[in-house]
């Protein structure tokens, strides 16, 4: 790192210190700190789902798949179409009926038992994923970036992992979602000003983007977006079944995403930031995924040389390890002052994504869970319990960060997708479900979503300990772990809708005075107008843009290796 790197990652520091002082004193109230006072526009909320979606485990981790199973993963980085279901489908339900959260729109739709098991599979779901993983790949950039630094590469690993957190905690705490949203617009355009930047310098090392089509045609198996159903990883079939239900668990039933649109100042600024999120989802597999494959083709030519994988006997293996690529990159490529911007695009999208992470879980524990218990609580206590478990957020994801050495072997973000695959489905089942049929109860909807949490833990159990070099008997389990995680995401998700249809069923109605306005067919009948219009011809010209672009994509890369 030279001094100009350094220079740059400083002032980015300070502005981001300075933007949380400056916003974090202006908290009243947990409508403050959770929504942003519910008064941001359009740009700032697309901003903000980008920067929230964008952590350094899609930069560091979408690099390593593009190295190691090229467009494989696509699949999940082409969700821009599922911003069109949030803001065409989801977000006229959860702003008309103006909720806090998203486990609170299932109380009013089912019952406090059903918010209750929504909230508590979040905040599982948000420690030991998504800051386990977004961490651990920021540490990863240290070790590669500065590894002596520190005195060793184990020690500016570990720097870079406490020291990010720690921060990011800090200026989450005190500065609320208003200082993470009015980051998101600078921190956006340095995500992708900093990856088009090492795109465009490795193409042209590399020799443009004909030499790394020819490479990559050469390893056709290695890089297709389509993969026969004989592959043993990515079958088409499963793909198919679990990247929607990943995606549309992730864009329209998460808060972690949906909260950013619940701060808008009024319905069309809510639809048309979603779109706008949208928009700017189109470009990961362009300038993340991408510069992987570079990285790759450039080390099959000579160009550079990527680390390989450490073996169980200490050794180098012939493996690449694709969570070093976008390091390597930056360190091999970039000259001084470039380097620092890209290392600052990283803290960037580590930082935007921690905050987000941290409010978001904060904000279901003080709504959905503390003020449950203890009701009537002055707006002032409420702030501080929501500071109060942002801090125990950043507590559990530090302690969680050594378990993530020996989860990630595989890939981080493949793992994630994996991981989400057991717990997405349940969710996303009860949202479609009980939007769409009015039949659907509480009874229904509670076990529904207890059954498909307790057999994705199964499942995931499973698969860590049992199968092929791992433990083989009982065989069943064995089985069971070595079964493809794809097509598993897709049983649990007829598993749990099975379970609610036939519970249902089997179960009286809800009234009609619970569901009235919760449901499809009853919100059109009462609030058509004021939703038709929020669809204004903006709105209407973003969602087809999105569908022209992952469309274009989809096509090209279907076809592109011949």
């Amino acid at each position: 790192m030279h001094i100009l790197d350094w220079i740059v990652i400083v002032l980015y520091f300070g502005l981001i210190g300075w933007v949380a002082w400056w916003y974090g004193r202006h908290q009243k109230d947990s409508i403050d700190y959770f929504l942003a006072g519910r008064n941001a526009g359009w740009i700032v909320i697309g901003a903000s789902i980008f920067t929230s979606n964008i952590g350094s485990e899609h930069i560091v981790g979408l690099a390593g798949q593009g190295a190691s199973t090229g467009f494989a993963m696509a699949h999940w980085e082409l969700h821009a179409w599922c911003l069109i279901v949030l803001a065409g489908l989801f977000v006229p339900f959860y702003y008309k009926s103006a909720v806090q959260t998203i486990p609170e729109f299932l109380e009013k739709r089912f019952s406090s038992h059903t918010r209750l098991v929504l909230s508590c599979v979040s905040l599982v779901l948000y420690v030991f994923t998504k800051v386990s993983v977004t961490v651990y790949a920021g540490a990863i950039v240290f070790r590669a970036l500065l590894p002596d630094t520190f005195g060793s590469p184990e020690n500016a690993f570990w720097v870079g992992a406490f020291s990010t957190v720690i921060i990011t905690g800090v200026y989450t705490v005190f500065g609320g979602m208003r200082a993470i949203m009015n980051t998101a617009t600078p921190q956006a355009v340095i995500i992708l000003l900093g990856s088009f930047i090492i795109t465009a310098i490795g193409l042209t090392k590399l020799g443009g983007w004909g030499e790394l089509v020819r490479l990559a045609s050469e390893n056709k198996e290695q890089f297709a977006l389509w993969r026969p159903l004989s592959d043993p990883d990515f079958p088409w079939l499963g793909v198919l079944m679990a990247s929607p239900i990943i995606g549309l668990w992730y864009w329209c039933t998460d808060q972690y995403i949906v909260q950013r649109t619940l701060s808008a100042k009024d319905l069309p600024t809510a639809r048309r930031g979603a779109l706008f999120g949208g928009l700017l989802k189109v470009w990961p597999v362009l300038i993340f995924l991408i510069p992987g494959m570079i990285g790759w083709a450039m080390h099959q030519k000579g160009i550079i040389q990527l680390p390989f994988k450490m073996g169980a006997d200490g050794l180098a293996t012939t493996t690449i390890d694709g969570d070093l690529v976008f390091p390597t990159l930056v360190k091999l490529l970039l000259p001084p002052g470039i380097r620092g911007l890209i290392v600052a695009c990283l803290l960037a999208a580590l930082m935007s994504s921690l905050a987000s992470l941290f409010n978001s879980s904060a904000s279901l524990f003080t709504v959905d869970i503390y003020d449950k218990f203890r009701p009537n609580q002055s707006p002032a206590h409420l702030l501080l319990v929501g500071r109060i478990a942002t801090t125990a957020v950043v507590g559990l994801g530090i302690i969680w960060i050594p378990v993530m050495a020996q989860v990630s072997k595989g890939g981080l973000y493949q793992y994630l997708q994996n991981v989400q695959g057991y717990l997405a489905p349940s969710i996303t089942a009860v949202f479609f479900l009980g939007l769409f049929w009015k039949r659907i109860n509480a009874t229904a909807a509670t076990w529904g979503l207890v059954a498909g949490f307790v057999l994705g833990m199964v499942k995931l159990t499973l698969q860590t300990f049992y199968g092929k070099a791992k433990l083989t008997t009982p065989v069943l389990f064995a089985q069971i772990g070595d079964f493809n995680p794809y097509y598993s995401t897709g049983v649990l998700f007829a598993i749990s809708a099975l379970i609610m249809i036939v519970i249902a069923l089997l179960t009286p109605p809800p009234p009609e005075e619970k569901i009235r306005g919760l449901t499809y067919g009853s919100i059109h009948r009462e609030a058509s107008d004021e939703i038709h219009k929020s669809w204004d011809w903006g709105n209407k010209l973003l969602a087809g843009s999105i569908l022209v672009i992952v469309l274009g994509m989809y096509l090209y890369f279907s076809f592109w290796l011949g």
